[in-house]
């Protein structure tokens, strides 16, 4: 019997047509209940009889999601341990000396040696780190287009869209809307750079979170009855870069420090 490590392991086996005939809304909901071990795969009725019967009818899921995410940021360093060091610093733009790959993390040094241990200025988030060590692996090192993209423009974004506004942009629109002036103080905190005029928005903030992916926050503040907006840009070379679990990871993170920061603020 196959296990998954996570949702979109079985968001993509699905049709993906929203069709509603499990009585779920969406597909990714079926997805999460069949993970959650609250439905089962064959309860769809699009899902091809091979694909059920190399799944073995059910999904089991064998580690909780911390546990998840913890043998997977093992596995990736074990993979970075097998590469040469050197030439992945001048493919990602980071500095190698002493047997470790530097990389500027949200302006912060973060290293890793040959060994896969790690070394940084910053807390230890797993929702970086698998990234970061994706990054290390995969960058082509191109240089980046200047040009900026939305999520779901990327290669591969359309099918992670859903989730990735439901764990990435609306709860980064929830912080800003609650802590707006907050926000402008933690893009000092992580390095970022205010721009002017982009997209005609209230408030523009590009981060570095990896030397050859930038992000673009783009926020408009409410007015005159209308709800607050924001979208979330990438460079167009960034699936290039990075995979697309990478980039959604690299997201959900951001906005997961983003929260931490924001409450500690809020109760001061």
């Amino acid at each position: 019997m196959a296990a998954v490590k996570n949702v979109m392991d079985v968001f993509k086996v699905l049709k993906k047509t929203n069709c509603r005939e499990c009585n779920e809304k969406t597909c990714l909901a079926f997805a999460a209940a069949v993970f959650k071990k609250d439905r089962q795969l064959n309860e769809c009725p699009y899902v091809d009889q091979a694909v059920i019967e190399s799944l073995g009818g059910n999904i089991e899921t064998l580690q909780t999601m911390a546990d998840d995410q913890e043998a997977g940021v093992d596995a990736l360093k074990q993979e970075v341990s097998q590469i040469d060091l050197a030439a992945a610093a001048r493919r990602t733009g980071g500095v190698f000396s002493d047997d470790r790959l530097t990389l500027k993390v949200f302006g912060k040094d973060f290293s890793i040696d040959s060994k896969g241990a790690l070394t940084t200025e910053i807390h230890v988030n797993p929702w970086v780190v698998a990234p970061l060590l994706t990054y290390i692996l995969n960058c082509n090192g191109l240089p980046l287009s200047g040009e900026w993209v939305t999520f779901k423009e990327l290669e591969s974004g359309k099918p992670w869209q859903g989730l990735f506004g439901q764990r990435c942009e609306i709860p980064l629109k929830k912080v800003i809307d609650d802590y707006t002036d907050l926000l402008e103080d933690l893009i000092h905190i992580f390095n970022g750079r205010e721009e002017k005029g982009l997209y005609n928005s209230d408030i523009s903030l590009t981060l570095l979170p990896l030397p050859k992916m930038p992000m673009l926050i783009c926020y408009w503040k409410p007015e005159d009855g209308l709800d607050s907006d924001l979208h979330l840009l990438f460079d167009s070379t960034a699936e290039k870069n990075c995979s697309i679990e990478g980039i959604y990871s690299l997201g959900t993170g951001l906005v997961t420090m983003f929260e931490k920061l924001a409450l500690k603020h809020g109760g001061q």
